[in-house]
């Protein structure tokens, strides 16, 4: 087994342990999956509790969905992942979960669509809510496919969220950050009504994100941060 793929077999168990530990996930919810080299694809399997799995537990898969190698059935949500990896070429991790804050908006009919957090703005840009799929019968393939190719996070209507990255631990990341927005969120609901950002601010942190995602033309200068003349990507 080449050293790398033993690294990401550790890091998809690291990073179930945390989803549980901060009640991302219980039982035996929730699916994390990354991309291999070869084209393969490493992802936990079903049925499992995803704060109690060992590296040797992770299946590895073809782009069919088709187990390469382990013990155990994938997920019941691999063709969910397998859509994500066919449309974002950019994408090497992928992680679905329950958080319980981000599925009581959803239950609510709240978006987090407008999120106003700078922060969140700034990684995200916007956490869409999607339609509805019956989970595990791969609907939520078909529901994804639109505004994934555009957002790094989505919020799956009665479900849960999914969210992507170059990285298994960027993926990770945007779930806690999705989380912690929706928690703020509520707090400042219970509060009073919630403020915009300041005219104009929205457009500049979206140009910031795009910046440094290297996806604005050589010489923009929107957002004021760059010296005259000068992108920095």
């Amino acid at each position: 087994m080449a050293s790398h793929e033993v690294y990401l077999r550790r890091e998809i168990v690291n990073i179930g342990r945390k989803m549980a530990n901060r009640g991302f996930v219980c039982a035996t919810e929730g699916n994390i999956s990354c991309a291999l080299e070869d084209g393969t694809f490493l992802i936990t399997p079903s049925g499992k509790n995803k704060g109690e799995l060992g590296p040797a537990e992770i299946l590895k898969i073809n782009s069919r969905g088709e187990k390469i190698s382990g013990w155990g059935k994938p997920s019941s949500e691999t063709a969910m992942h397998l859509k994500v990896y066919q449309l974002r070429k950019d994408v090497k991790g992928v992680v679905h979960a329950h958080p319980p804050t981000l599925i009581a908006f959803s239950l609510a009919g709240i978006s987090l669509a407008g999120c106003v957090i700078p922060e969140i703005v700034m990684a995200l840009g916007k956490v869409p809510s999607v339609g509805y799929a019956t989970p595990g019968t791969g609907e939520a393939s078909v529901i994804i496919e639109g505004p994934i190719q555009e957002f790094n996070a989505l919020l799956l209507d009665f479900h849960g969220s999914l969210t992507v990255g170059s990285s298994l631990e960027e993926a990770y990341y945007h779930l806690e950050r999705i989380e912690q927005a929706a928690k703020i969120t509520w707090m400042a609901r219970q509060l009073g009504d919630i403020r915009s950002l300041p005219p104009g601010e929205r457009e500049r942190l979206d140009q910031m994100r795009l910046i440094h995602q290297g996806k604005l033309p050589p010489g923009c200068n929107q957002c004021g941060l760059c010296p005259k003349g000068k992108t920095q990507i």
